[in-house]
């Protein structure tokens, strides 16, 4: 039987996989691939296209992930409605964990599927007179549904993540917790912030007040993901590491983004990425998680396969 996802994080270091969106572009997508020709819907792809999607999640298990996200990053309620979805979200969930979990289990009882939870769009601790005014109950109902849908297709874990507003990651974790009764099934929970190259939340928060607020609302694993690379991470990943409490994920990207035409360029090779890494798993036993963000590529991961073999 496949050891819980929890004690397999306390016996070792856990790889995640790598960036999805990129790996996406790389297959040159046009609007007839996508559902209703909706030119972007990534998350989409799991019903018009989910060879390719397949073929992702398949890479990264191959270059040495033990976890692999679903292409759910923005597949909660609000954003599912922009794209005519929203009224489907669990059954929309359910059918991208599944898809992953098809994948996963060609790899045996060792691999695991975590169900990835973007932001909404919204930002309720802010006063935009836009984006800080969606109702509280509906942002939490709206991840309670994804995370129901992902629970139901056999995550084995559900990640809070890229979450740039500190109250919108509470709405998501009560969402998670909520969802869990509803399915009767209790599955972890990751909640990853987001924080820029100075160490704040886009609203101001630090990681000292990200943490502590979240840190007794019944999640497993507190991390950090995309906005920057290793290096602007190094003093979060200290300051956590120090509180010798909750399990720490660490996802960059491959550096900090350089815009070149009008796109984001990630320059940061795999060994360098590497080496900034393995000084956190070094340096730091409760780092028990690390992976990749914006601009990281199978080849990343595999190269951080052997820092977490050594």
């Amino acid at each position: 039987m496949k050891e819980p996802f929890v004690e397999a994080a306390k016996r070792r270091v856990l790889l995640f996989d790598g960036a999805m969106g990129t790996e996406i572009q790389k297959r040159n997508p046009r609007p007839e691939d996508f559902p209703d020709g909706k030119d972007g819907f990534n998350d989409g792809l799991i019903l018009t296209r989910p060879d390719w999607i397949k073929s992702i999640h398949r890479s990264y298990l191959e270059a040495g992930a033990d976890c692999i996200e679903t292409n759910t990053f923005g597949s909660n309620k609000l954003k599912l409605d922009e794209y005519g979805y929203g009224k489907d979200t669990v059954e929309f969930n359910r059918k991208a964990a599944q898809l992953a979990r098809e994948v996963a289990d060609e790899f045996g009882d060792n691999r695991y599927v975590i169900g990835s939870m973007g932001p909404t769009g919204f930002l309720p601790s802010s006063n935009d007179p836009d984006l800080g005014q969606k109702p509280l109950d509906e942002i939490r109902q709206a991840f309670a549904l994804q995370a129901e849908g992902l629970i139901l297709g056999g995550v084995d874990a559900l990640l809070i993540e890229t979450s740039q507003d500190i109250l919108e990651v509470k709405l998501a974790i009560e969402g998670c917790h909520q969802a869990m009764e509803k399915t009767g099934k209790k599955v972890p929970v990751i909640a990853n912030v987001t924080l820029d190259q100075y160490g704040k939340m886009l609203l101001g928060t630090s990681v000292q007040a990200a943490y502590t607020t979240v840190s007794g609302m019944g999640i497993d694993f507190f991390g950090l993901n995309c906005s920057t690379g290793p290096v602007e991470m190094a003093p979060s990943v200290r300051w956590l590491a120090e509180q010798q409490e909750l399990p720490i994920l660490v996802m960059p990207n491959a550096g900090m983004p350089h815009n070149e035409g009008g796109k984001a360029i990630y320059r940061m090779g795999p060994d360098e990425i590497a080496e900034k890494m393995a000084e956190f798993v070094r340096n730091y036993p409760n780092v028990r998680m690390i992976g990749g963000c914006c601009g990281t590529t199978p080849a990343h991961i595999a190269r951080l396969r052997k820092v977490v073999d050594s």
